[in-house]
């Protein structure tokens, strides 16, 4: 089959897939190859694939960066990606299940979603080639690992979370998530391991190092599916086998000369194992990969050829498919049950004998096992089944009983029932293989394709408008067991309640349709015997087999439901049609089947029987018929091991003429090849039931034909209703259109009347029209000379108003100059008070300190007289100071007369100018009549430092220091306050300012 797409340059890309396998008689599905045809013809070769969780789709990348998707369970493809670069891994199995993640050449990892094909999104942080993915059991995080570090991220947010980092000098060999566990694995390029925890990162335990004399440097791993032991691989032929529960090593494997280097390690996946997985595949450098037993080290199959290499590899989650990127570009995909032929059949229990050895072997020694090959027509069984059946021909003198005891898979009916006695129940681990065993299931592969490729019965078409399932692909496994069991016996496709009977065991098995088949095929053919000899009403003998035995072990029980009206179809046949799924939780129900399949058929009617019983006391107290159906029908406070053991009571205790062991048949399993005819039912009454629904159905088709019938003339009837009402829509229009006509046409003739009359009118109207037009002129002229006067008499007035706006303007601006110059007036006369006021203080204070200077003068005089031995020893100093002090003085006394006399000379001129400083002109004569002695201070520059410094160094004369420097800081002030008068002498006389003009139009 070929099929042609076209890339964005034009190019045809070609995806040739050849089927070389049709049932299973070959090992290769398909092989899948991408071609680009055009001038130079080339292959792009995949580099690598991924499945999804399910192990129904392949993700696959080549090249060129194209990915696609492969349905295997649909048969076909789909281009969901350009990426544009080569990828380097890809991971599937993400919690979205069309998301998948794709690591590529420039470092990077996207996020894709192959429904939308559209980018979820870009993770970038590493430095280096991105060589695995791992994915978090719950789809939630990966881990992407380098050569030179790996990173955990949320695959919610996509943001990194952790990064782990190592020496360049060590190197990341891989990183990954242990399987059905909080634990992450990190395996480095120095041959160490570490344990990780999930939640807080820190390190759990280290594998210690190997045996010494097999250092192996660790290039691959693999881990079972329940994260027990850990298998890795370097280059050598030896595999060593870790127990990371003991956290040792356990084994090493010792692969065939052939093998020189290990480049990849995958566990064969198997439903019976509980993920203890015993299959391992080991790729070599000879590019072929063998699966053997790590258990019993034997060789099984293997795939590829040195010539027909294989580069990859990748085992589906589910154990169907192996799926490879060969040496030359191309995919294969291969069927693991093909290549077993056994169909995921478990190995068989193990007889190991005990021999003599050497008591002296080095540990290394007792570690290896070398794998030798154990190909045979059934691959799976090991040395161990060729002892166990050189064993069993020794005991050729066995009763028939043993032998019929004897089970498929090595394992004992009598065994398997002490061992069910003693426990109650069979390990969930091993139950699915134990009920194979038990119910010895044919596997007819060919004869149970054969029922399916006549696709779904017409009886079970519409099952889920009865029975809406919310599971679609529960609900399609149950449509297709029970369109086979129909397509097997006629009977199934009539029976109302065979869907009730298969729903548990197709909810137990969806997985594996054909093992959900021959599983309920086999409970109806020997559990459910005579159940179809009164059909379509219930099986009158079953139910009288059970009310038998009810009453013959409790008869006031069977009394009280006669009663009440209350036979065996109310409470026995619902536990009987529905395999008491109904009453039962799961794991009830899973421990009944244990003892019903180990035990005759007939105890499917006692475990009846013993929950009726165990079930009296609720039972006695009911009085109504509906309360009784319910009971039947719902779960109810009954302990299912006291139900078994009343079960195995009346197995034994129940007289013979009334048991159902000798009214039932004993087991039969179904036969090998093809399976058995059914026809244990009245078929006349089948046929005629199937004749009747036949007719019914063709009634139906024929009712539905002529009710399509019936609506196509409908249909047209309307259609024709809906043409006649248009043409009769149409037909009333164009009379009313005629009719309007004929109107327009009489109003035609009556307007050509009103015509004649209007140009009559119109010439009267036209002579009046002018005698107005002569009257309107003449009034319009008269105004035109009115609007002139008055526009003249506006001009006058505009003019008028402007010389009087100028007038105006002008009186405002003198009114506004002199405002300005009152206002200037008014403030220096409030300034000159302020500088009067200002000036008396500083004469006030200048008086102060003379005064107090007097006071300082005479208190050293009281002390100079009482200290006359110091003043006869300081006589010359203080001499000294008095000079200093006189030179002071009348530098000071001449320094104020002449800043007075200068005052006062500026006062009087400007009292002279403008008579506003009155009060200073008797200033001079008012001074000495207050008492004030104005000494001259000297200023700032007359005083030289040695006379501060010898004024201030006499402890006496500390006092007058402080005097003269206070008043220098006044003389400054009365500076200032020369400038200020000038400043306002000047103000006095302002200069001219323009007045204000304005402009207008």
């Amino acid at each position: 089959m070929f099929l042609c797409l076209a890339d964005v340059n034009g190019n045809k890309i070609i995806l040739s897939m050849v089927v070389l396998l049709v049932v299973f008689l070959y090992r290769v599905i398909v092989n899948i190859l991408h071609s680009v045809q055009g001038y130079h013809s080339k292959t792009i070769h995949f580099l690598n694939v991924a499945f999804d969780s399910s192990g129904d789709s392949l993700l696959a990348g080549d090249r060129q960066g194209n990915i696609y998707v492969f349905d295997l369970n649909g048969n076909r493809f789909n281009l969901v990606q350009r990426t544009m670069q080569a990828c380097t891994a890809l991971a599937f199995n993400l919690r979205r299940k069309t998301e998948f993640l794709v690591a590529l050449a420039d470092y990077s990892i996207k996020c894709f979603d192959t429904e939308t094909q559209e980018l979820v999104s870009w993770m970038r942080g590493h430095e280096s080639s991105v060589s695995s993915i791992s994915v978090h059991e719950s789809g939630k995080f990966a881990i992407t690992t380098s050569t030179d570090t790996a990173q955990l991220w949320d695959l919610d947010t996509f943001q990194r979370i952790r990064k782990l980092n190592v020496r360049q000098s060590v190197g990341i060999q891989k990183v990954f998530f242990l399987p059905l566990s909080n634990t992450i694995l990190s395996c480095f390029k120095d041959n160490s391991v570490f344990a990780w925890e999930f939640d807080t990162l820190h390190c759990k335990y280290q594998l210690s190092a190997p045996v010494e004399g097999f250092v192996l440097f660790y290039k691959v791993f693999a881990v079972t599916r329940d994260g027990h032991t850990l298998v890795a691989g370097g280059k050598s032929n030896h595999l060593h086998v870790w127990c990371l529960e003991l956290k040792r090593l356990i084994r090493i494997i010792q692969m065939p000369e052939k093998v020189r280097a290990v480049r990849h390690l995958e566990f064969l996946p198997d439903e019976f194992d509980g993920g203890s997985n015993q299959v391992l595949g080991v790729l070599s450098q000879d590019n072929v990969m063998r699966f053997i037993n790590i258990e019993t080290c034997k060789l099984l199959f293997d795939i590829g050829s040195p010539e027909d290499g294989i580069s990859t590899a990748v085992i589906s989650p589910n154990g169907r498919y192996i799926a490879s990127v060969m040496e030359n570009g191309s995919l294969n995909l291969y069927s693991v049950q093909a290549l077993t032929q056994e169909g995921n059949k478990p190995p068989p229990f193990m007889f190991k004998v005990v021999e003599d050895g050497p008591k002296y072997t080095s540990e290394a020694n007792k570690l290896i096992t070398k794998v030798t090959s154990g190909r045979s027509k059934e691959p799976w069984k090991s040395k161990q089944s060729k002892i166990q059946s050189r064993l069993l021909k020794l005991q050729a003198n066995t009763s028939l009983e043993n032998k019929e005891n004897e089970l498929p898979g090595g394992l004992n009916k009598k065994r398997l029932q002490a061992l069910l006695k003693e426990f109650g129940e069979y390990p969930a681990k091993y139950r699915m293989f134990v009920w194979r065993s038990l119910l010895q299931l044919p596997e007819n592969h060919l004869a149970f394709s054969s029922l399916i490729d006549r696709g779904i019965h017409s009886a079970f078409v519409n099952i889920q408008k009865e029975y809406p399932i919310k599971s679609g692909k529960l609900l399609r496994v149950l449509q297709r067991t029970l369109s086979a069991l129909a397509h097997w016996s006629a009977i199934f496709a009539e029976t109302p309640y065979m869907p009730l009977l298969a729903f548990p065991f197709v909810k137990l098995f969806q997985n594996n349709q054909l093992i959900c088949f021959e599983v309920v095929a086999t409970v109806v053919v020997n559990f459910c015997q005579h159940w179809f000899e009164y059909f379509p009403n219930p099986p009158f003998n079953v139910l009288g087999m059970v009310e038998n035995v009810l009453a013959h072990h409790d008869k006031e029980l069977l009394q009280h439901l006669i009663k009440y009206n209350v036979t065996s179809q109310v409470y026995a046949w619902p536990l009987l049609e529905t395999l008491l799924s109904e009453v039962l939780t799961r794991e009830e129900w899973l421990k009944t089947f244990d003892n019903i399949f180990s035990n005759h058929p007939s105890y499917f009617l006692m475990i009846v029987v013993a929950y009726v019983i165990c079930s009296r006391a609720p039972l006695l107290h009911c009085n109504q018929a509906a309360d009784f159906e319910y009971f039947f029908h719902h779960r109810n406070n009954v302990d299912i091991n006291v139900v078994i053991k009343e079960a195995y009571h009346l197995m034994e205790a129940t007289p013979l003429d009334i048991h159902p062991q000798h009214m039932l048949d004993d087991f039969t399993p179904l036969t090998k090849g093809q399976y058995p005819v059914f026809n244990k039912y009245p078929v006349f009454i089948v046929n005629d039931q199937a004749q009747k629904w036949e007719k019914i159905r063709q009634d139906e088709i024929e009712y539905l034909r002529e009710r399509q019938l019936a609506h196509e003339s409908e249909a047209k009837a309307q259609e024709q209703k809906a043409e006649d009402e248009a043409w009769y829509r149409k037909q009333k229009l164009l009379r009313e259109a005629e009719e309007q006509r004929q109107k327009i046409l009489l109003e035609e003739e009556k307007l050509a009347e009103q015509s004649q009359r209007l140009a009559v009118v119109k010439r009267e109207l036209k002579a009046k029209e002018l005698q107005l037009l002569d009257v309107s002129r003449r009034c319009f002229l008269n105004y035109q000379q009115d609007q002139l006067q008055m526009e003249l008499k506006r001009l006058d007035d505009e003019i008028a108003r402007k010389v009087a706006e100028e007038n105006l303007a002008k009186a405002e601006q003198k009114h506004t100059d002199t405002d300005w110059r009152l206002q200037q007036q008014r403030r220096l006369r409030r300034d000159d008070q302020e500088q009067e006021k200002r000036y008396r203080e500083i004469v006030e204070l200048l008086h102060d300190n003379r005064v107090k200077e007097a006071e300082l003068l005479k208190a050293m005089r009281e002390t100079e007289e009482k200290k006359q031995k110091d003043v006869v020893q300081n006589k010359a100093q203080l001499e000294e100071e008095q000079k200093a002090a006189a030179a002071v003085d009348g530098h000071r006394k001449q320094f104020l007369d002449d800043k007075r006399n200068d005052e006062l000379k500026l006062a009087e001129k400007l009292q002279r100018e403008d008579g506003h400083f009155e009060g200073l002109h008797n200033l001079k004569a008012r001074c000495p009549e207050r008492g004030v002695e104005v000494h001259q201070v000297p200023r700032p520059g007359n005083i030289c430092l040695n006379d501060l410094s010898t004024l201030a160094s006499s402890p006496h004369n500390r006092r007058r220091a402080d005097l003269a420097r206070q008043e220098w800081e006044l003389m400054a002030e009365v500076r200032q306050l020369r400038q200020r008068l000038a400043s306002r002498a000047k103000a006095r006389h302002p200069p001219a300012r323009f007045p204000a003009t304005t402009w207008s139009s």
